[in-house]
């Protein structure tokens, strides 16, 4: 289900965040080479929906657009938005949550949380998108903290050491227009072991020059 009132808009135009955001980006290649800015740029279309619309993902129109500011023949930039699972080419809802079900995290717990996201975002499963059009839940691979395991990625931020009760109070804060801070949701010092460091604990600071 698409969240709803999102359809595929007939037109796009990089805002004046974007095109100072595209100016450094493209910047950054040399003359003749700026195809290679065709990822960042698409993400920059698909922050820009999101941030416009509530709803991150990219549209044709903007794809098109991507084109024309690199000079690229819009298939080639559909050819890379369509391979690349971090490009959505649906309407989405306010958050995107995305379950890690990879080994680490499901034997962590994952199907706790895919369940809490279920129950607490009211979604019938991957690829839906709430009534309400605040959420879409998807499955994704490997996200690389299998320390902190189980993970859910909700948008850009990873929360992390999750079980049922805390991705439901985490969903439920998103609902309030909450926004928790990322990280372990039980006060893990980055990747050190549950209740703190055990090894390393004087480090000496390095003297300044």
């Amino acid at each position: 289900m698409s969240a709803p009132h999102q359809q595929e808009p007939t037109d796009f135009t990089f805002d004046a965040d974007s095109e100072a955001q595209i100016a450094k980006i493209v910047a950054r290649y040399p003359e003749g080479k700026q195809a290679s800015a065709v990822i960042p740029l698409l993400y920059v279309a698909q922050k820009q929906m999101g941030r416009l619309t509530g709803s991150a993902w990219v549209p044709r129109v903007a794809m098109d657009a991507v084109a024309v500011k690199l000079s690229m023949a819009p298939i080639r930039v559909y050819e890379v938005a369509t391979f690349y699972f971090m490009f959505n080419t649906k309407p989405m809802g306010r958050f995107h949550l995305q379950v890690c079900g990879t080994t680490p995290c499901w034997l962590r717990g994952s199907d706790d949380v895919l369940r809490a996201c279920k129950d607490a975002g009211h979604l019938k499963g991957y690829g839906d998108t709430s009534e309400d059009g605040l959420f879409t839940l998807s499955e994704v691979e490997c996200l690389g903290a299998c320390v902190n395991a189980p993970i859910l990625q909700v948008d850009d931020d990873y929360y992390e050491d999750l079980d049922y009760d805390r991705t439901v109070k985490l969903i439920e804060s998103l609902k309030r227009g909450e926004r928790p801070a990322p990280g372990s949701s039980i006060g893990r010092q980055t990747s050190a072991p549950e209740g703190g460091p055990n090894t390393l604990l004087d480090i000496p600071m390095m003297a300044k020059e």
